[in-house]
């Protein structure tokens, strides 16, 4: 049986099920008006998994950002600076399918000193995977990830404003950045 979570419960994986993927036989009662519901359950269940993978293969990453578009504007062809973006990062949330195998599907990679800021570098999730909830699950994750106390903020592509403007995030007018030159 599924119960509600508790701020005093800790589990190792969210896993969001889609509203269409019955459960359990108590489930209706539980949905909400999100293509998903959040349930903290046995790996047993269809769903998407959401966990801090800090041992991401560049492999699987390069994956995605193809997949997701972002393959044009990341440094896809260049496997060893794929390795250090990861090894570097501070915080990475993945979205896996629970099904065999544990297919990827979404990745969002952080630069974070866990205090003050994180600063969302990628959030890619699949093209075949996309519409679903799953980039609005990996940030929320992030979120729970860092805590409260840490601002999360990313800078956008054009055509991913909107996501970001219905999921609730809030625009900086002013921001500033050196480019790189390599």
């Amino acid at each position: 049986m599924l119960s509600k979570a508790s701020p005093t419960h800790r589990f190792r994986y969210a896993v969001w099920l889609p509203r269409r993927a019955p459960c359990c036989t108590d489930s209706k009662k539980q949905l909400r008006s999100t293509p998903f519901f959040m349930h903290f359950i046995p790996m047993t269940k269809a769903g998407v998994i959401y966990a801090r993978e800090e041992s991401l293969s560049a492999e699987e990453f390069r994956r995605v950002l193809i997949e997701s578009g972002l393959g044009t504007l990341r440094p896809v062809d260049d496997p060893e600076r794929l390795k250090t973006m990861l090894a570097q990062a501070g915080l990475i949330v993945t979205a896996r399918l629970d099904q065999p195998g544990k297919p990827l599907v979404g990745v969002a990679r952080g630069v974070t000193d866990s205090s003050w800021c994180c600063y969302v570098s990628e959030l890619a999730v699949s093209s075949s995977a996309q519409g679903f909830g799953i980039g609005k699950g990996l940030l929320e994750e992030a979120r729970r990830q860092i805590g409260p106390q840490v601002a999360l903020f990313l800078v956008s592509v054009p055509d991913a404003v909107g996501f970001y403007e219905r999921i609730g995030m809030e625009r900086i007018a002013d921001a500033f950045w050196y480019k790189r030159s390599l």
